[in-house]
């Protein structure tokens, strides 16, 4: 039903902008320089008018609609019900809604059926009551809009009014996801610490967040120190970088100043194509091809070699960041007015010597900047991890061993049956807050430098 009204509504308000636009060319007549604003501008206010309203008292009906049906169903049901506490009275609300869309898994008592019953009935009612209202206030929007239609009415001033509307909701709507992000995390994270002390959780040694689920499960007692976590991460991250920062600025340079205006336009496409492949086909990368070579190499070498080494998971993550370090390095770079570098090369250097003391000083807070958006994604990078990385925390900066990463604990201890107040869950929302902060700080800091290099030129 809520596909219908919004049909509907898309289909008034187009039918409020046409007739708008007719009543605007037959309200300015001949009169073309009275006339404030173009007829398209009355359209759109009718249109808006029209939708609008509208629409915001759908979204908001069907914001509460649940909750109102749900009340009206536990109220039905006498006070034995209404006197249940909050978990019963949800348990008792998804079996008759069950019932109510036919999924029975058993046979469910009378009151049950007539429950789901009623339910329907109730359902039913309140959309057929949206629809009425929906449309209600839609004819009412259009009259009002419609009566507006006049000489030297504003439309214009009225349309590009409500778009400003828009915008500030859509930001606000921005501003609230992220701030329902962190508060949820927070909360969740805090609910974590209330379990586990804050000093085993950042300086101990031991990771095995198994924890029995029942009192007769076998499992460990649980061990939440996540410092090997954390050391996974920082080794992969730095192989990542390793790899990335030298191709992605080299390449920088040799677009600049060293490739014709032909070849940079094969290879700078080429290279951004990197940076549209998915992550999970790196992934594939990482364990079907760079994986098994490494592991021949290291056979052939005498060199044990782990199936998840580190350096499998960070250089192919390298090459995929490769195109944020060369991309940004390369916007730096030909930002440096052309003024330096001839000025560099008349006093006699060389450029070599220019591009080492000249460009690369004057770009150097954007390539500084773009390494950091780089590291920060690498960081927060889940895929390529989760396929190529271990899963076994272990305290070593070997890169041909087995180490994991922040992403892939996360991964692991929400998969599976285990409740989420049971700290081995909660687990998960504290590793998040952590990669949050830490992948924050590093895009607050990238920007500010950023800015600062803007500011230069």
């Amino acid at each position: 039903m809520a596909s219908t009204v919004f049909f509907i509504l898309l289909i008034l308000a187009v039918l409020g902008y046409v007739a708008g636009l007719f009543r605007a060319k037959v309200v300015r007549g001949t009169a073309y320089r009275e006339f404030h604003s173009l007829p398209i501008y009355h359209g759109l206010n009718i249109a808006i008018w029209t939708g609008v309203p509208a629409l915001i008292i759908v979204l908001m009906w069907l914001l509460f609609q649940g909750a109102a049906v749900d009340r009206i169903i536990l109220n039905s049901l006498g006070t034995e019900v209404t006197s249940l506490d909050a978990a019963q009275q949800a348990l008792l609300l998804s079996e008759i809604k069950q019932v109510a869309a036919g999924r029975i898994f058993r046979e469910p008592t009378g009151e049950i059926r007539a429950a789901a019953d009623f339910y329907n009935a109730v359902v039913a009612n309140a959309q057929w009551a949206m629809l009425v209202v929906a449309i209600s206030i839609a004819l009412i929007g259009f009259g009002v809009g419609y009566r507006m239609v006049a000489v030297r009415f504003r439309a214009r001033h009225s349309v590009e009014r409500s778009l400003n509307y828009f915008m500030i909701f859509c930001s606000v709507v921005a501003i609230a996801t992220t701030a329902g992000i962190i508060v949820s995390l927070l909360y969740e994270a805090l609910q974590f610490f209330a379990r586990v002390p804050v000093a085993e959780f950042f300086f101990g040694l031991n990771w095995e967040p198994q924890i029995p689920m029942r009192e007769d499960q076998v499992a460990g007692a649980g061990a939440f120190g996540a410092v090997p976590v954390f050391l996974g991460t920082l080794v992969i991250a730095v192989i990542a970088m390793a790899v990335a920062t030298p191709i992605g600025l080299f390449s920088a340079v040799y677009l600049t100043e060293f490739a014709s205006n032909s070849a940079r336009a094969i290879i700078k496409p080429l290279l951004e194509i990197l940076a549209g492949i998915p992550t999970v086909v790196y992934g594939f990368f990482a364990v079907l091809t760079v994986a098994p070579a490494l592991r021949g190499l290291g056979d052939w070498m005498g060199i044990g070699v782990s199936p998840n080494a580190a350096l499998v998971a960070g250089g192919v993550m390298g090459i995929m960041l490769i195109p944020f370090i060369s991309s940004l390095s390369d916007d730096a770079l030909t930002a440096v007015p052309r003024a330096v570098r001839d000025g560099s090369l008349a006093l006699g250097a060389t450029k070599g010597e220019t591009i080492r003391k000249v460009l690369l000083p004057a770009a150097l807070p954007g390539i500084v900047g773009g390494i950091l958006l780089a590291l920060s994604r690498a960081i927060g990078e889940t895929m390529i991890v989760v396929m190529a990385a271990g899963l076994i925390a272990s305290l070593n900066v070997n890169p041909l061993q087995s180490v994991t990463t922040v992403t892939v604990q996360i991964v692991t201890l929400l998969i599976g049956d285990t409740s989420f107040d049971n700290p081995k869950t909660l687990a998960a929302f504290a590793l998040g807050l952590v990669l949050f902060v830490i992948t924050l700080a590093l895009n607050v800091v990238a920007l500010r430098i950023v800015r600062k290099y803007r500011e230069q030129y």
